[in-house]
């Protein structure tokens, strides 16, 4: 059986050293600020501080998907290699990436017809991208096979949550997921709107809270009735804000306490300049798998 690589985009969401000692190669999705194409290299040419302060300060930056030739360029070595190639790709309902995959795997099948290159629409974003990676790198570490694993990760995917409020509706208004009537009311009586990410990968308000302490408990309570096995979860559970220290710390603090068996301390991320991008400071982030799988 050949060996494989696991491989992602840097729109998971977590570091270079974390995705590294993973094993994991990762493409690297754009943002424009300023007029000037980045590559997001998570925070290696810039620190979280900075890009948000850009924002804070009058900066209206987009977003471009990674290209095929971009991946092909990361799948090339380790094909070249006589390696397979397993690569997880970020959520199809929030970007085109997902066809820039395709037409890295036709361009690669052709170039290498013995090897394998399986692609994984994550439907996941951020830090919970990051976590379904996390998650199937360990499964290979155990020994699960790329067929194996590409089975799991497609029945399984879909048990991954993620939860987020924002304080700041103004990038969600700008990126059309809120709109513009909801936006200026909820920032008036500062609503702050709880989302998820649906079974389509797509964004979705589902519930609204008043003011963001009320929306941390949300978030909390929401984990202590959906992750698997209840507050008995034995997991991972991980986190992502923009500029939210204080608030994600609060929220790490009652999880741990609630959830005695979890795998490990609940690991923070900066939200990176990609997802950021879109919703600008002030949201915080909770991710962890659940027993059901994720609906409309």
């Amino acid at each position: 059986m050949a060996d494989y690589r696991i491989t992602c985009c840097s729109t998971a969401d977590v570091s270079r050293e974390h995705l590294a000692k993973l094993g994991v190669a990762f493409a690297k999705y754009h943002y424009i600020i300023d007029g000037v194409d980045h590559c997001d290299d998570l925070y290696t040419s810039l620190s979280p501080a900075e890009f948000y302060g850009m924002i804070e300060a009058g900066a209206m930056p987009t977003t471009s998907q990674v290209t095929p030739e971009e991946l092909c360029e990361m799948f090339e070595p380790i094909l070249a290699q006589g390696l397979d190639v397993l690569h997880i790709e970020f959520s199809s309902g929030l970007s085109g990436g997902w066809q820039s995959a395709l037409a890295a795997q036709k361009a690669m099948n052709e170039k290498y017809p013995d090897r394998k290159l399986y692609l994984v629409d994550s439907l996941a974003a951020s830090s919970g991208y990051g976590l379904l990676v996390d998650k199937a790198a360990q499964l290979k570490a155990e020994g699960m096979g790329i067929d194996e694993l590409k089975a799991w990760l497609e029945e399984n995917k879909l048990r991954l949550r993620h939860w987020f409020f924002s304080t700041n509706l103004a990038h969600f208004k700008r990126g059309g997921r809120i709109s513009g009537p909801a936006a200026a009311i909820g920032s008036v009586l500062k609503i702050c709107p709880v989302m998820d990410v649906n079974s389509e990968g797509k964004l979705i308000v589902r519930r609204k809270a008043l003011g963001k302490k009320k929306a941390a408990k949300d978030l909390f309570a929401t984990m202590c009735a959906t992750a698997e096995d209840g507050t008995g979860y034995s997991g991972k559970c991980c986190m992502c804000h923009s500029m939210m220290d204080e608030d994600a710390a609060q929220i790490k603090e009652m999880v741990e306490e609630a959830f005695p068996s979890l795998d490990g301390k609940v690991e923070i991320n900066p939200i990176g300049t990609v997802i950021g991008t879109h919703t600008g400071p002030g949201t915080v982030a909770l991710f962890y798998f659940s027993g059901d799988k994720r609906t409309l």
